[in-house]
C-alpha cells in the first residue's frame, strides 16, 4: 500500500478538523456549505469551504469513503505529479463540482419561475419568495398566517399549482451542497487516465473492475440519477449532488486532455 502523501496528508486533516469542528458548532454548516447565489445564507467563500464539509453525524460514511478516496487515488497521483500540481487538480475539480451543480440549479430554477412569470412578480418580491421559510407560514390548521408572503400571493393572486411551483424553486435557492466528493470524482478520472488497466476492488462489487470501465460507469449512473432526480442507495428525493460528481470528473478530464498534450508527465511543479 502506497505511503500517504504530504498534500494528501494535510487534507485529511482539514477535512477531519471541519468535521469536528461543525459537529461542535452546528451553526457553521450554514456559513459554510455552499448555497445558492440568490440565497441569503451564500457567502463567497462557500465555494471553497463547502469542499471541507460533510454531512452531520450519525452519517459517518460520507466523510469515510470521501477520505478513503482522498487516500487511495490522490496520494498516487500526487506521488506523480508533486505537491502544487495535485493540490491545484483537486481544487480546481472542487471548483468545476460547484460550477456545474449550481449551472444545473439555475436552468431548473429558470424553468420553474419561467412557467408562474404571468404572476408578473417583481424581483424583490421574488427574492423574498425563494428565500421564505415556509414551514413557519402556517398554522396548526395548515392555513398560511397572514404576512409579507401572503400579502405578496394575495397581490398576485396566485393559485395552488403556482404557490406549489414557488415552493418548489425555493428549495432550489434554500438547499446547499457540501462535500468533497466532486473534487474526489476528478481525482478517480485522473487515475483511470493515468492507469487505465488498474483493477479496483471495492466492497459491494465483488470481482475487481479496471479503472478505464469503472469511472465512465460510475459516471453513467451519477447522470441517469441527476435527470431520475432519485438516489443510488434511497427511494426518495436524492440528497445526493449528483451534477456536482460529474463536473468534478468533467474538470478532471479537461485538464488531463490539455497536460496530455502539452505532455505532463515529464514537467512537475515543484
Amino acid at each position: 500500500m502506497m505511503n500517504i502523501t504530504p498534500v494528501v496528508k494535510q487534507l485529511l486533516i482539514i477535512n477531519v478538523i471541519f468535521f469536528i469542528g461543525a459537529q461542535l458548532v452546528p451553526i457553521s454548516y450554514e456559513y459554510f456549505m455552499l448555497f445558492y447565489p440568490e440565497s441569503d445564507r451564500f457567502r463567497i467563500w462557500q465555494i471553497i469551504t463547502h469542499m471541507f464539509m460533510h454531512a452531520k453525524l450519525p452519517n459517518f460514511a460520507h466523510i469515510l469513503f470521501n477520505m478513503f478516496a482522498l487516500y487511495s487515488f490522490g496520494s498516487a497521483l500526487e506521488h506523480f505529479w508533486g505537491g502544487k500540481k495535485f493540490l491545484f487538480f483537486y481544487i480546481s475539480c472542487g471548483l468545476g463540482a460547484a460550477l456545474l451543480h449550481t449551472g444545473v440549479n439555475y436552468f431548473q430554477l429558470q424553468s420553474l419561475l419561467s412557467s408562474v412569470s404571468e404572476l408578473n412578480l417583481s424581483k424583490s418580491d421574488l427574492h423574498v419568495i425563494l428565500n421564505a421559510d415556509y414551514p413557519s407560514l402556517f398554522d396548526s390548521n395548515g392555513k398560511m398566517v397572514q404576512g409579507e408572503i401572503a400579502a405578496i400571493l394575495n397581490k398576485v393572486n396566485c393559485t395552488q399549482d403556482q404557490f406549489n411551483t414557488l415552493v418548489q424553486a425555493s428549495s432550489i435557492v434554500q438547499s446547499p451542497v457540501l462535500g468533497a466528493s466532486g473534487a474526489i470524482y476528478g481525482l478517480l478520472t485522473a487515475f483511470a487516465f493515468m492507469f487505465p488497466n488498474a483493477e479496483l476492488a471495492l466492497m459491494f462489487i465483488p470481482v475487481p473492475i479496471k479503472a478505464k470501465y469503472f469511472v465512465p460507469g460510475i459516471l453513467a449512473i451519477d447522470l441517469f440519477l441527476g435527470f431520475k432526480g432519485s438516489s443510488l442507495f434511497g427511494s426518495g428525493g436524492t440528497g445526493i449532488a449528483h451534477f456536482a460528481h460529474v463536473g468534478g470528473a468533467v474538470a478532471g478530464f479537461l485538464m488531463m486532455l490539455y497536460w496530455k498534450k502539452n505532455q505532463f508527465n515529464n514537467n512537475r511543479w515543484n
